[in-house]
């Protein structure tokens, strides 16, 4: 978690995310690229906003020049911003034309990003059928891991860290981030939680989680059994319980069965859940 992409709109979220980034890169050593894409029908790249020309001429380069302009302008704003409240950060600013997702997974590749921090609303079950959740689709497409982040986080302390599993053979491939994240939060009383449907389901989901926990020797530990008919709102409902400050869940992603099954969980949980959520594909991680 040190090489940081965290995209930007100028909006609040956008805001929240990138705060709660320059803590965590503080905290890993890591550094941030911030990001703005201008969406431009039937253009992508990086663009300048030097001397340069924009294209072929006439008013639709004068407005894109201006455009670019008061972009950099407010990049600007906000790396000042970080460079006050976290000096030991380093944070390099990036203007892309093209379309918003594409602009941001071709940057995931091109600067091997490792996590990818993204600001979101709190959505609610009302709400959540109507909009459209880039946030959503980014920890679906997204080949590294993916940080939602709803709400401001002036002290991003973790002091309880939630992973959210059933526990099975796939779970072990959390276990590097899970190390990563104790080392970076060492205060943190990790939760081992799995939801289940009825009582009866008790007992086998707590021989799951200590044999996860005795095999990876994860040392102190809390194992939580959460009664919820649907995974997707128990996870919420615990963290809120838990007064969680993150919630770590492995996510398939792509297409095909196995992402019907999991990874549109972890979906749902990412834009629902009020407390940060962290997403992990397990091919990656």
């Amino acid at each position: 978690m040190q090489n940081i992409l965290v995209p930007t709109d100028f909006s609040p979220e956008a805001h929240n995310a990138f705060e709660v980034a320059l803590q965590v890169a503080h905290r890993t050593g890591g550094h941030i690229t911030l990001l703005h894409v201008v969406s431009v029908p039937g253009s992508s790249g990086v663009v300048s906003t030097g001397s340069g020309t924009a294209g072929g001429g006439g008013l639709a380069d004068v407005f894109m020049l201006k455009l670019l302009q008061v972009t950099k302008q407010r990049m600007l704003e906000w790396m000042v911003e970080a460079y006050r409240d976290m000096p030991d950060v380093p944070v390099e600013d990036l203007v892309q034309t093209g379309p918003v997702d594409e602009a941001i997974l071709e940057v995931i590749r091109s600067r091997h990003i490792d996590l990818l921090v993204v600001g979101s609303h709190e959505q609610t079950p009302g709400t959540h059928f109507f909009a459209d959740s880039g946030a959503e689709r980014l920890v679906r497409l997204s080949p590294c891991p993916v940080l939602t982040v709803k709400h401001p986080a002036h002290d991003f302390e973790v002091r309880h860290l939630v992973f959210a599993s059933d526990f099975t053979a796939e779970a072990d491939r959390a276990v590097p981030s899970l190390q990563r994240l104790r080392a970076a939060f060492p205060d943190a009383l990790l939760h081992l939680l799995d939801v289940e449907p009825s009582v009866d389901r008790h007992q086998a989901a707590l021989d799951r989680i200590h044999d996860f926990a005795r095999r990876h020797q994860l040392g102190p530990y809390e194992p939580d059994v959460f009664d919820a008919p649907k995974v997707s709102a128990g996870i919420p409902r615990f963290a809120e319980q838990a007064h969680a400050d993150l919630v770590v869940m492995l996510t398939h992603g792509r297409t095909g069965l196995r992402h019907f099954l999991q990874g549109s969980i972890a979906e749902n949980v990412a834009v629902h859940a009020a407390a940060p959520v962290l997403t992990l594909h397990p091919q990656d991680y």
